[in-house]
């Protein structure tokens, strides 16, 4: 791939985390629907690097320094990287034209992630089987997933017009 379509990955990615964020965001304001602290992934993150991989709680391990602007780096790491599955999956012609199915499927395919390595490993069981509601944790993870893929295809839509 040329310099342009890892420009686009990137871009795309960010602007799909972003819209994650956004949503986030307004769940909270209008109707208070919390999800995950930033700063739990950060945490979470701080202590694979000393070697610690699985918690009983995350939130009740130790705090690492920065963890906040730590987790909020790795969410953003987290977004691009699996923006890179479009043009693997889909091949580069993906990012000249987008569309939405492919999205969405990747989108909601990443819940894979928080369901099966980072939810068990914070203590909140797989697919936050431990958690007081589960099933209303795994619709919000779905929500905002397919949020994070309406990003993806939106993104990738504004920078095709970036870069004509």
């Amino acid at each position: 791939m040329e310099l342009e379509s890892y420009w686009k990955i990137l871009l795309v990615g960010v602007g799909a985390t972003a819209t994650m964020d956004v949503w986030r965001f307004l769940l909270q304001k209008t109707v208070g629907v919390s999800s995950l602290d930033l700063g739990l992934l950060g945490r979470w993150v701080g202590h694979i690097s000393r070697g610690k991989i699985f918690h009983t709680s995350i939130g009740k391990a130790e705090v690492i320094p920065n963890e906040t602007k730590l987790g909020w780096a790795i969410h953003y790491l987290i977004g691009i990287l699996f923006s890179l599955l479009l043009p693997i999956l889909w091949g580069k012609r993906w990012l000249v034209n987008p569309t939405i199915i492919p999205s969405i499927l990747v989108g909601v395919g990443t819940i894979l992630a928080p369901w099966f390595l980072m939810q068990p490993a914070m203590g909140m069981g797989i697919a936050a089987s431990k958690t007081p509601k589960p099933f209303q944790v795994r619709i919000r993870n779905i929500a905002i997933h397919t949020v994070y893929g309406l990003g993806l295809y939106g993104t990738a839509v504004l920078t095709n017009v970036l870069f004509r």
